[in-house]
């Protein structure tokens, strides 16, 4: 099918006059545009003038021969998809071309002009799709990107103007959010947009070191302060001296680490273990957790009072649930730099499968997005992305319908919904039943006015249906 648009304009290259105005007549009774060149050489003059849609070239001619022509556009950034015709005997040959030079594909001489046709056709599609895509992205540089973050929703608009007022402070910055909802970039435009962005950005996963080794990766140790401390290490405040320390699952660092780091946060000053000075250090603070900060204090995981020392802004980040608008974007986005780790030409993303993008839950946020991306781009390769390159299983559409309630106060469910969803259904059919008193409703709930408040305002998936008033 020839793609919407103007005429594909297709370049036809070889060195016999006979051949050439052959493969003219061809491609033209196609309805395509034609242009002819000689050879590789006369072929890159032609492009620079007025770049073809696609570019069908025989393999050996003189001055510049098909591998010349197609290093040629390489080393020009020309991406112009190009089929090459070869004779017999030099099917190797145009495999090689096509493996190590990117050509777009081969046909065997005489053409067949089905087959050409087909090619042609896929080609121009191809090469169209990825101008639509290199022009989103271009457009994402100037509306709906910070950094690393992309999305234009209003959630993410406020997000990037609470960012850009508090990245030229000192304050320390306590970012919240379910796992996958990008708090490392978060922490990491902070960092770029401050006045220490020419300073080190050190990150540090509390939940995965063991209490153990936590206190010598942040404060540093003396040779011999322990079993196996062979050598001096300095910890990561001393790495970060005047630049940014990201202290990532800050909840699962143990308490007693907490007192310590505390300290240090008041002070501005870091002991080694074993160490018998304190060290000055000028180091900004982010901390970012997956957990609720009120629920993890009650919890006893997160001292109190580290948290309103870490916490001087707090920067709450969305699900992607609560921000599909921004999926179409994040999708282009991702596939840029996917298809680049790969070594791919995926163009996009089928209409169909978008559609069942935005009607997905999303748990895994956008991480789970790019890694389903990765996956796609890797099978497709090429072309857009189709139902047939994800996993039957993924992503799993939203099932919040799947829980309802009666006018008897009932709730009546489906096997499908996660376990979120029915305890959000459930506390709204409490809120309704004690006529939105959240203090009666917690006491039937048996939590904390403190939990329910907490989980009314920063539940992911209801915040807008579980808006209630006071």
């Amino acid at each position: 099918m020839v793609p919407d648009g103007p005429p594909i304009r297709v370049l036809v290259v070889d060195d016999e006059d006979d051949q050439r105005q052959l493969l003219a007549d061809i491609v033209s009774s196609m309805g395509f545009a034609v242009e002819t060149a000689r050879d590789g050489q006369e072929a890159m003059e032609a492009q620079a003038k007025s770049p073809a849609d696609v570019i069908v070239t025989d393999l050996m001619m003189p001055r510049m021969d098909g591998f010349g022509l197609l290093r040629g556009l390489q080393a020009l950034g020309d991406s112009t998809p190009t089929i090459v015709l070869t004779g017999f005997g030099n099917i190797e040959k145009a495999i090689s071309i096509v493996h190590d030079l990117k050509a777009f594909w081969f046909q065997e001489k005489p053409v067949q002009p089905s087959v050409l046709r087909a090619l042609v056709e896929r080609a121009a599609t191809q090469n169209r799709l990825i101008a639509e895509t290199s022009l989103l992205q271009r457009q994402l540089s100037h509306q709906g990107v910070m950094c690393e973050m992309v999305g234009s929703s209003p959630v993410m608009r406020q997000l990037y103007s609470l960012i850009s007022q508090v990245a030229p402070t000192s304050a320390s910055v306590l970012i919240t959010g379910e796992s996958g909802t990008g708090k490392e970039l978060v922490a990491r435009a902070l960092h770029r947009m401050s006045p220490r962005a020419s300073g080190p950005f050190i990150a540090i996963n509390c939940a995965a070191l063991p209490e153990s080794l936590i206190e010598s990766e942040l404060f540093g140790h003396e040779k011999g302060a322990f079993t196996g401390a062979v050598e001096r290490h300095a910890g990561c405040f001393e790495q970060a001296n005047n630049g940014t320390v990201l202290l990532d699952e800050i909840a699962d660092m143990p308490i007693g680490t907490q007192a310590k780091l505390l300290r240090v946060l008041e002070d501005g000053k870091v002991r080694r273990l074993g160490g018998k000075s304190e060290l000055p250090v000028q180091v900004r603070i982010v901390a970012a957790t997956n957990r609720a900060p009120d629920q993890a204090i009650i919890d006893k995981h997160l001292r109190e009072d580290l948290y309103y020392r870490l916490s001087v802004f707090h920067l709450p980040l969305p699900p992607l649930r609560d921000r599909k608008e921004d999926i179409p974007a994040l999708c282009d986005a991702l596939l840029v730099d996917l298809n680049r780790k790969h070594d791919c030409r995926v163009a996009g993303v089928d209409p169909d499968v978008m559609a069942r993008f935005q009607r997905s839950s999303w748990p895994g946020n956008v991480r789970q997005l790019r890694n389903l991306l990765e996956r796609a781009v890797i099978i497709a390769c090429e072309g857009l992305i189709m139902s047939r390159h994800l996993p039957t299983e993924a992503p799993a559409p939203a099932v919040c319908a799947d829980v309802t309630t009666d006018d008897d106060e009932t709730i009546h469910f489906r096997v499908g919904p996660q376990i979120h969803e029915l305890e959000d259904a459930y506390i709204k059919l409490v809120l309704k039943h004690t006529k939105n008193n959240r203090t009666r409703a917690a006491e039937i709930l048996g939590i904390s006015l403190r939990t329910l408040q907490n989980r009314l305002r920063i539940d992911p998936g209801n915040t807008k249906a579980m808006a209630v008033p006071e």
